[in-house]
């Protein structure tokens, strides 16, 4: 286990030195991938360790939110592409955290529904991005934590405007 903080300190350190040192004032969009990066690298480890890979964790998320979706409406709320999905609910399927039926009536599309062992992971889950959120805006004000909602907010608008997105 120490190995994995290792490995994820120092990648995540390795991100800013190289933010520091080499690209300091390279594009915003790089920062915000690269933002990203160590947020995942950050709760990767902690997913990990309850043997839960982080591509998995978007679709837990979702169905936490609202099961029973087809995989076609659960690859369009995380995404990603319909072969990723089958394979990331298969491997959830087998592990018994979800479970795949027909609606009544629809025998064409399969919903997927979390099982209780599925649905009780969210207490054990969440509580770890809920900290590696914590750990990231620490010691970062409520003010500026205001700002960089807004402004992210608006570049995602800006770009939903966008003529070619």
């Amino acid at each position: 286990m120490a190995r994995r903080h290792t490995t994820a300190r120092s990648e995540n350190e390795r991100i800013l030195l190289h933010w520091l040192d080499a690209v300091p004032n390279d594009r915003l969009a790089h920062l915000i991938r690269d933002v990203g990066r160590s947020l995942g690298q950050s709760l990767t480890v902690r997913l990990a360790e309850h043997d839960i890979p982080f591509g998995h964790w978007a679709f837990l998320r979702v169905l936490w939110n609202g099961d029973g979706l087809t995989q076609k409406e659960l690859s369009d709320a995380i995404g990603v592409t319909e072969p990723t999905t089958y394979a990331a609910v298969k491997v959830l399927e087998e592990r018994g955290y979800i479970t795949r039926r027909h609606e009544e009536g629809n025998r064409r599309k399969l919903h997927v529904f979390l099982t209780e062992k599925g649905a009780a992971l969210r207490d054990e889950l969440v509580p770890l991005a809920i900290e590696v959120n914590r750990i990231a805006v620490k010691d970062i004000s409520d003010e500026h934590l205001t700002i960089v909602r807004e402004v992210m907010l608006k570049m995602i608008g800006n770009l939903a405007d966008d003529n070619y997105g």
